[in-house]
């Protein structure tokens, strides 16, 4: 099941995030350039930096210049991380390129690697819940809460899997088809903001 060995990235790349626990740590990606593991590993560690940045932006005693930079890193961040997800399509787009399509063959709402994207947020949503679950200074309310959370996003974890691996089957068998949208993001286009624009006359 493709969408269990992504999700084994998605842990591994999580796991050695806090090792360290910094969102300066460079990346040691263990994969080779020419695998899509690592692709995924690549994707995660973004998504598990960004969610440090995201963490660390809502402290309210942060510094205002501090805040703006960090809010910079967000922004180059999501342009990455979206960037990514486009390169993941890629490879899927070469996957399955050989594939005859049906002619009743129907389009997915989301290409594989947005699906991806998602299941590789659980996983870091569920890797802080099970933190916040089994935290001995918090209180057993609290652990609880987090504990009956955490069951739901498992279950979320197994229904997102079987609808991925769903979508997989359905495109190698002809019967749905990928079309992939570049995103074309706005907010970091020199061209397109009106901001970064007018600043440039």
């Amino acid at each position: 099941m493709f969408s269990k060995l992504a999700y084994s990235v998605f842990e591994q790349s999580i796991q050695d995030y806090h090792q360290f626990d910094n969102v300066d740590q460079p990346i040691n990606n263990p994969f080779p350039k020419e695998k899509i593991e690592h692709l995924l590993y690549l994707k995660n560690w973004i998504d598990t930096v960004q969610w440090h940045f995201e963490d660390i932006i809502r402290d309210p005693n942060i510094d205002p210049v501090a805040a703006l930079t960090l809010k910079r890193r967000i922004d180059a961040s999501n342009q990455e991380r979206t960037d990514m997800v486009e390169y993941i399509d890629g490879y899927f787009l070469q996957k399955y390129a050989h594939i005859a399509v049906k002619n009743d063959a129907k389009i997915n709402s989301e290409s594989p690697a947005w699906a991806f994207d998602r299941l590789s947020i659980l996983a870091l949503k569920i890797y802080h819940m099970q933190e916040e679950a089994t935290r001995a200074e918090a209180s057993q309310d609290h652990r609880d809460k987090c504990q009956a959370k955490l069951n739901i996003l498992l279950e979320q974890r197994t229904d997102l899997s079987t609808a991925i691996e769903e979508l997989l089957t359905d495109i190698e068998n002809g019967d749905k088809f990928m079309k992939v949208y570049k995103q074309m993001k706005m907010y970091n286009d020199d061209d397109l903001n009106p901001v970064l624009y007018q600043n440039k006359k």
